[in-house]
């Protein structure tokens, strides 16, 4: 039987901290889950270099190395991956259908979507090649490398804010380039900016080259009014805080999304509004974006997934 043919017990979509402790989950209850390991396996982690806040590991451990083990962990149990992503889906008719980009198609009676979010980068050349070498999108993560150094945190929103204001524990210094001459962060997250001593917000402001080949050494800025450029030697590490996107766009056709394309699922549950299909990790959290957190709703899409089909298969 082909793969076009053979129905799966579960797919879930997406190999970080949520796709991969749902298949570990999944495949201890027998189900035989099917991971499509999408454009970046591993997720997000696999960009950090050291993982210091993820329970289980006093000495911290590296990304794309906690990712592996996970999936060793997922494959101990029999679960099977795909170096392929979903394209398209149908879940007009149960079992559902999914097309994926290498052509193929799949039949499934449960999804987990665990696709994550990406973060928003300016796309510059230099900034992408730094990426996990002292340019970082999470400074929960990484901020307490930057310890008495001079960085620079890209955005004006509360997430700027916010994170600007969290790596003044470390940082000795740090400079928030804000593109406008006003920020549009919240009243109270401003507040927070202007009152901390190590902030320093620079206005009209742009990051047009990350320097240094191995790591950070420097940032090329410029002022969007006089067009004037100024180079920062002094700067360790770069963040950006200019957001988030979901990885939702199969699905936003079926299943309920808010306006900027997180999944919505019920109250104290991973389920989405279409019976079978879950959603877990950065797809669905727009709040706190940590590996512990996306691991825990992929445990609990797992363990929905498991009864919606013992309670429907009998």
């Amino acid at each position: 039987m082909s793969d076009s043919q053979k129905v799966e017990n579960v797919v879930i979509f997406g190999s970080g901290p949520a796709g991969l402790t749902a298949a570990i989950y999944t495949a201890r209850a027998n189900l035989e889950p099917v991971v499509f390991e999408g454009l970046e396996p591993g997720g997000q982690l696999t960009t950090t270099t050291e993982v210091e806040n993820f329970p289980g590991f006093p000495e911290g451990i590296l990304g794309p190395e906690l990712m592996e083990n996970t999936k060793k962990q997922a494959e101990r149990f029999g679960t099977r991956f795909e170096m392929d992503e979903v394209v398209k889906v149908d879940l007009s008719s149960w079992p559902y259908t999914f097309w994926t980009a290498n052509g193929k198609e799949w039949r499934t009676k449960t999804m987990i979507v665990a696709t994550g979010a990406s973060a928003r980068y300016l796309g510059l050349e230099s900034e992408l090649r730094l990426r996990g070498h002292g340019v970082s999108a999470c400074a929960t993560c990484d901020g307490f490398f930057y310890r008495d150094m001079e960085i620079v945190v890209v955005g004006g929103g509360d997430s700027a804010a916010e994170e600007a204001t969290f790596l003044t524990r470390f940082a000795s210094k740090v400079h928030l380039l804000v593109r406008r001459d006003e920020m549009r962060a919240s009243k109270i997250m401003q507040k927070r900016v202007f009152d901390n001593p190590k902030i320093e917000v620079h206005w009209n402001t742009v990051l047009t080259e990350v320097l240094g080949e191995q790591v950070v050494d420097g940032v090329r800025v410029k002022n969007v009014k006089t067009g004037e450029e100024t180079v920062m030697p002094q700067i360790k590490g770069v963040f950006l805080a200019i957001g988030h996107k979901p990885n939702t766009e199969p699905f936003v056709d079926w299943l309920d999304h808010d306006e900027t394309g997180y999944l919505v699922t019920k109250p104290d549950s991973t389920a989405t509004n279409v019976p079978g299909v879950y959603a877990a990790g950065d797809v669905q959290d727009r709040v706190y974006q940590q590996a512990v957190t996306a691991a825990g709703t992929g445990c609990m899409a797992a363990l929905e997934a498991e009864k919606w089909l013992e309670e429907r298969e009998g």
